[in-house]
C-alpha cells in the first residue's frame, strides 16, 4: 500500500471513529465499533470484549460478536481465553499470527486445533491493564493480516479506548442512580424495559402487592403495558406455578362473555352443545386477568362480585356452586369512577376490585425509557423475522425520543418493528430516522395530509419549531424561551426532525 493510500485510509478511519463519539449508549457503540474494525481490516469474524473492573459485584463484561453464531461465541471465547486473548491482555501488545494452528505459541492447544483457527489479529484496548480486546479471525479474501491491518487495528484500539472509558463511566453512574435497579434484583422474571422514576414507582408497587393474595386493579391508557405488569405480578406471587389466564372483556360478544368467563353446562344456551370450561376454572390455583373490565356486562359483574366475595361461582345452567381458588387482576383504560356514576359499572364491584390500584404510566411520563425500549424492540424484530443484524442510528433514536406516542409502548413497538423491516428490505446498515418516519422527511411540513394522529402531531411540532427558529434568527436560547422548553429538548427536536438552517 502506498503512503498516499495509507494516509487516506487513516484519515477515513479517523473520521469514522469521530462519528462514533456521538454514541451515548455502550452496546450500540460497541456494535458500531466492531463493524467498523471488521470492515477496515477485511476480517471475516470479530469479537469485541470490554471489561469494567470498577463496576460493582466484581466487575462487568460486555461482548459483541460479528460473523460468529451465538453458539460459536462461547466456544471461541473458551478456546482462546487462555491463549491469544490472554496473551494480548497480559502483555498489552498486539498478537498477529498467519495461522494459530501452525503458530508454536498456540498450536499445542487442543482448542486451537479443534477450532482450526487460522489468521488472527488481537489488539488490546486501552493502556495497561487494558479495558478489553479487539479479536479478529480469518479474512473475507484469502490471505493473512498484514502490517497495515495491524496498524489500523492498533489505531482503532487507541481511539476507541477513551470513548469506551467515557461510556463505561456513564454506565456505572446510570447503574448507581438507576431507581429500578434494586427492584429488578428483587423481582423474578422482570422483563420490563426502562429506568425512569415513573417505572420504578410501578415496579415498587408490583413488588409490594405480588406476594399478597389480593385483587389488583391496573389502570392506564391503552398500550402502556398493563398485561405485562399483570404477568410480572403473577410470576412473583405464590401462584406462579399456576396459569395466568387472560380474558379481554371487550373482545367477546356480550351473549357469550358470561359462559366464556364462568363456563356453561350443555344446553345452557344455543351454542353450548357440550360442557364449556370457563376462564375461572382454567385459572384454578393461578391468576385470572380480566382486561378492559369496564366492558363486562352488568349480569356478569354481579357474578364476578360473588366470586370475589365468597370464592364461589355458578356456571351457566348450573344450580351447584363451584369453589374457586383464583386470584383476580383487573385492567382498564376507561374511567371506572365515571362508569360507576353513570351506572354502567357496579360501585360495590369497583370497590372490591381496587383493593390495590396501580396506575401504569404512559410513555409521555417515561420519555427517558424510549431509547432503551426502541433498541429492545429493534433487536426483537431482527430475531423474530430473522433479519440481518441491525441497530438504530443515533438520528433514529433522537427522532423516536422527540416524537409523541399517543399509542404508548404498543405504538412504539409497532413503529420500530416496521422501521426495522423497512431498513432490512433496503439493505441499510442501520435503522435511520427516514425508516421510522418515511412520510415526515425534513419535518414533513409540505407533504400530503397525514393519515395518523401521531404523524399529524409530529408535523405540527416540526413546523412550529422551524418557524420559531427562523423568527428568532436560529438563536436556540431565544427559540427555547419562546417555546417554553429546555434548550436540550429543543436540540433533540432539531436533530429528530432533521432541521437545518436555510433548508426548507
Amino acid at each position: 500500500m502506498s503512503d498516499e493510500s495509507r494516509l487516506r485510509r487513516e484519515r477515513d478511519l479517523y473520521l469514522r471513529l469521530l462519528g462514533l463519539s456521538d454514541q451515548n449508549d455502550l452496546e450500540p457503540f460497541l456494535s458500531e465499533a466492531l463493524a467498523l474494525s471488521v470492515e477496515v481490516t477485511g476480517a471475516a469474524r470479530g469479537l469485541l470484549d470490554l471489561y469494567d473492573p470498577e463496576a460493582e459485584n466484581g466487575g462487568r463484561r460486555w461482548s459483541i460478536a460479528h460473523g460468529f453464531s451465538e453458539g460459536q461465541v462461547e466456544t471461541v471465547r473458551a478456546a482462546i481465553s487462555e491463549g491469544i486473548i490472554a496473551r494480548a491482555l497480559a502483555t498489552g501488545t498486539t498478537i498477529v499470527t498467519a495461522s494459530a494452528t501452525d503458530d508454536p505459541r498456540f498450536r499445542d492447544r487442543e482448542s486451537v486445533q479443534m477450532g482450526r483457527i487460522d489468521a488472527v489479529l488481537c489488539a488490546p484496548i486501552g493502556s495497561f491493564p487494558p479495558l478489553g480486546v479487539l479479536y479478529l479471525q480469518g479474512r473475507v479474501e484469502p490471505g493473512v493480516f498484514v502490517e497495515d491491518d495491524r496498524a489500523a487495528a492498533e489505531l482503532f484500539a487507541r481511539q476507541v479506548a477513551p470513548l469506551a472509558d467515557r461510556l463505561l463511566a456513564q454506565r456505572r453512574h446510570r447503574d448507581q442512580t438507576d431507581p429500578t435497579r434494586g427492584l429488578r434484583t428483587e423481582l423474578r422474571s422482570c422483563g420490563v424495559i426502562g429506568r425512569s422514576p415513573s417505572l420504578a414507582r410501578v415496579l415498587r408497587e408490583a413488588a409490594l402487592v405480588a406476594p399478597l393474595d389480593v385483587t389488583v386493579l391496573l389502570t392506564g391508557e391503552s398500550g402502556t403495558g398493563k398485561s405485562l405488569f399483570a404477568r410480572l405480578i403473577h410470576e412473583n406471587s405464590a401462584r406462579r406455578s399456576g396459569s395466568l389466564v387472560e380474558l379481554n372483556c371487550a373482545a367477546m360478544p356480550e351473549s357469550l362473555l358470561e359462559s366464556e368467563l364462568f363456563g356453561a353446562l350443555p344446553g345452557a344456551h344455543s351454542t353450548a352443545t357440550r360442557r364449556i370450561e370457563g376462564k375461572v376454572a382454567s385459572a384454578e390455583h393461578g391468576t385470572l386477568l380480566l382486561d378492559e373490565i369496564a366492558e363486562l356486562p352488568l349480569a356478569a359483574q354481579a357474578k364476578l362480585l360473588q366470586l370475589l366475595q365468597s370464592r364461589t361461582y355458578y356456571p351457566l345452567g348450573s344450580s351447584k356452586p363451584i369453589v374457586a381458588d383464583v386470584r383476580v387482576i383487573a385492567a382498564s383504560n376507561a374511567d371506572l369512577q365515571a362508569a360507576v356514576a353513570t351506572r354502567r359499572f357496579r360501585d360495590d364491584l369497583y370497590y372490591r376490585l381496587q383493593v390495590v390500584p396501580i396506575r401504569v404510566p404512559g410513555l409521555g411520563e417515561r420519555r427517558e425509557d424510549i431509547s432503551e425500549l426502541a433498541e429492545y424492540f429493534c433487536a426483537q424484530a431482527v430475531e423474530r423475522h430473522r433479519l440481518p443484524r441491525l441497530r438504530l442510528s443515533p438520528g433514529a433514536r433522537r427522532a423516536l425520543h422527540a416524537a409523541e406516542w399517543p399509542g404508548h409502548v404498543r405504538q412504539l413497538e409497532h413503529a420500530v418493528e416496521v422501521a426495522t423491516i423497512r431498513a432490512a428490505g433496503e439493505g441499510a446498515a442501520q435503522v435511520e430516522s427516514a425508516h421510522v418516519f418515511p412520510d415526515a422527511t425534513n419535518g414533513g411540513a409540505d407533504r400530503e395530509t397525514p393519515r395518523t394522529f401521531q404523524e399529524a402531531t409530529r408535523r405540527f411540532q416540526a413546523k412550529l419549531v422551524r418557524e420559531t427558529l427562523e423568527e428568532s434568527g436560529w438563536n436556540v436560547v431565544e427559540a427555547a424561551r419562546r417555546l417554553d422548553i429546555a434548550r436540550s429538548h429543543l436540540y433533540n427536536l432539531i436533530n429528530g426532525f432533521g432541521l437545518e438552517r436555510g433548508r426548507k
